[in-house]
């Protein structure tokens, strides 16, 4: 079970037994150590996990913590544990003192349920007054896992958490100003955005008129973003979903010794998603030969937008069809590019695509003057 899956379990797992816990006591042993557990550290093992950690603060003797996590002989983690409906908003200060007389860079608030992680940030060895991270286990986000799995034990590193801890931190802050702004938009950001809008006098009047138009206004904007991509995912599922009910099925002819590859079919994919940003995905159709893999145009081999060379096991080839005069009647003569991999398909995208838009403004060819017959897929 990876990470993430881990920690989902246990919000599960909290979310279910929390109105079976009573005390304290029970909130560490059934919420906070299997935590600790999923963070790679053995809560059984006192070179790793200390329990009742002392930190005597000035003349008060015999001050413990709850927990204190231990890495090469240092702690590195102190957590404070509270009853899962205590409100972390009154206990605070209590982590404080115990992060100010310890070596720890990061300290940790929690009820079991809600999680609060600090470190020293703004001055150093005195505890910030804000969290960098805080989440809930029981509704953690997948953004918040990847911050909270930087403190595993196997990649633990105290820098590194620390630089993306001020980003984080900073990065939440801005983000709570904006939806605190958007909520109730404050004078200064009315005024910014009525002096860019409105040329004349910002008077008491109009800032109020401005600041119902600015809420509305990101409202709207907000709105419109999600519709946008509400709009985008259903579309390209719907593609998805087109594209895999007209999917070309493998044709074999083993009686002609023809045989359609699951790697010509993966290179008839690329070429059709090439061509699919300017033309629909219907027109772009296959034919499949002894010699060679032949994509078309419009179901017809008057219109042949490039060829597959792929029986050969040690070389491929794409054969494209560059010259104008070689694309209507006669031998069909194409140019033969060598590729190392289907990738490589992507590189000759232009050429594709003005092959196929050659076909679409040349005027139609007599089928007499073509000797091989259309194949219907």
């Amino acid at each position: 079970m990876d990470f993430k899956d881990q920690i989902r379990q246990l919000g599960t797992r909290v979310n279910e037994l929390k109105s079976h816990i009573q005390t304290e006591e029970a909130t560490k042993n059934a919420f906070i150590m299997p935590f600790i557990q999923s963070l790679g550290f053995d809560v059984y093992d006192p070179r790793e996990v200390v329990p009742e950690f002392v930190t005597d603060i000035g003349t008060k003797k015999g001050e413990k913590i709850d927990y204190a996590i231990f890495k090469d002989g240092g702690p590195i983690i102190l957590i404070e544990c509270k009853h899962w409906q205590q409100n972390l908003n009154l206990h605070e200060g209590q982590l404080l003192r115990y992060y100010h007389v310890s070596k720890a860079k990061f300290g940790i608030l929690t009820n079991g349920i809600t999680y609060r992680f600090y470190s020293d940030l703004d001055e150093d060895n005195k505890m910030d007054e804000k969290p960098f991270l805080e989440f809930e286990i029981t509704a953690i986000k997948d953004v918040q896992i990847e911050e909270l799995k930087k403190f595993h034990k196997s990649v633990f590193d105290v820098e590194s958490i620390a630089n993306a801890a001020s980003e984080l931190k900073y990065t939440n802050e801005l983000r709570n100003l904006f939806q605190s702004e958007l909520q109730e938009p404050s004078e200064p950001f009315v005024k910014h955005f009525a002096s860019r809008a409105y040329s004349g006098k910002i008077t008491q009047r109009l800032l109020e008129q401005f600041t119902v138009l600015l809420k509305r206004s990101m409202t709207q904007y907000i709105n419109d973003l999600i519709t946008e991509r509400f709009k985008s995912a259903m579309a390209s599922e719907e593609q998805k979903k087109q594209e895999t009910e007209k999917q070309p099925e493998v044709v074999v002819e083993p009686e002609d010794g023809i045989v359609t590859t699951e790697e010509e079919l993966e290179g008839f994919r690329i070429v059709k998603a090439i061509l699919c940003q300017k033309y629909a995905p219907e027109r772009i159709t296959y034919k499949d030969t002894k010699h060679y893999f032949g994509i078309l145009l419009d179901n017809s081999i008057f219109k042949t937008v490039c060829r597959l060379y792929f029986n050969s096991v040690k070389t491929k080839y794409i054969g494209l069809f560059n010259d104008p005069k070689n694309f209507h009647g006669g031998a069909k003569k194409d140019v033969r590019v060598q590729i190392e991999s289907l990738d490589d398909i992507y590189k000759y995208s232009k050429e594709l695509l003005e092959t196929v838009s050659f076909y679409d403004n040349a005027p139609p060819m007599p089928e007499q003057e073509h000797s091989e017959p259309v194949d219907t897929i």
